[in-house]
């Protein structure tokens, strides 16, 4: 008998240790900020910030890679992840057809290009010839109709496709399409190689316009608002002391691109106050409004975030 209770003693202790250990692995599991991001130069400031918090405290930042914007969006909007670096237009779109999402900053300012065929010198002269964004609800699609605009001409006067980022350098080279606009360090690539020219930078077009932003899950938001507060604080710190060297040491690492490549694509964007403001935020709703991306984008208080 003696050695019965021995041994229930011995199951009900190991049995004790098990949960303590599934516990802590669990708190460890819940302390991690699952974030998914593009690996584009516009997702640089969260990429930055993985690596330095890692550094500095410990903190870990789960970065979840994807391959497209539809892919990433439905893992943000199903609550597979806690957050994303993503297209704000997308996400305006999400948030007004139900998403419980929240903008929080901005990912970056500027940093689009119109590229075009070597032989398009004007606007004007992609009349009647194709190009091509990544969706239509982007500010790569906005930036081609302010550029359209500039030359007198609509969005009826050229024909528009929608491409993968990815495939968008090698159909300008082979004359598939006749120029486009994308997150870079696409359009670095077609410039650096020669099969193309940048017709305008994103600030000719539109000053500090507005493409990517960081936005987080309201369930995120209500159920760690602590955590949230410092992850949305060391974001944005992580971006204004990005300078151009440890843009493109980051960029090296998770973009795998070519230095050429990157020192082109990094003349173009800045990382610097990525506070989303009403102002700002207005001038949007404006364009997303007078291009038709969205007859009723959300209202700021609805959409952005920014009382930590």
């Amino acid at each position: 008998m003696l050695g019965r209770k021995k041994y229930v003693w011995l199951m009900v202790c190991l049995l004790g240790l098990f949960l303590t250990a599934c516990g802590k692995k669990g708190k460890g599991a819940e302390d991690q900020i699952k974030i998914a991001y593009l690996p584009i130069t516009h997702s640089l400031a969260v990429l930055e910030e993985a690596d330095e918090l890692e550094k500095k405290s410990g903190s870990k930042i789960e970065l979840v890679k994807y391959g497209s914007w539809p892919e990433l969006l439905d893992a943000l909007n199903t609550g597979r992840v806690d957050g994303a670096s993503v297209l704000i237009e997308l996400a305006m779109k999400s948030r007004q057809e139900g998403a419980k999402i929240k903008a929080v900053a901005l990912g970056h300012k500027d940093g689009n290009v119109i590229v075009v065929s070597k032989k398009i010198d004007k606007i004007e002269d992609l009349k009647g010839k194709t190009f091509a964004i990544p969706h239509r609800q982007s500010s790569h699609h906005i930036l081609l109709r302010e550029a359209l605009e500039k030359g007198g001409l609509s969005i009826d006067d050229i024909n528009v496709t929608e491409l993968a980022p990815t495939e968008m350098p090698s159909a300008l080279a082979s004359g598939t399409i006749d120029g486009y606009c994308v997150a870079e360090p696409f359009g670095a690539m077609a410039v650096t190689a020669d099969a193309g020219k940048v017709l305008y930078t994103s600030e000719e077009l539109w000053e500090d316009s507005l493409c990517c932003g960081l936005v987080l899950s309201e369930n995120f938001l209500k159920n760690r608002p602590e955590a949230a507060k410092k992850f949305v604080e060391d974001y944005k710190s992580a971006g204004a002391s990005l300078s151009k060297e440890k843009a493109k040491e980051t960029a090296k690492k998770y973009l795998q691109q070519p230095e050429k490549v990157l020192d082109l694509s990094l003349q173009w964007i800045s990382y610097e106050d990525l506070d989303i403001t009403k102002e700002t935020y207005q001038v949007l709703c404006d364009k997303v409004k007078k291009y038709g991306l969205s007859d009723n984008p959300p209202a700021f208080e609805d959409f952005v975030k920014n009382d930590f």
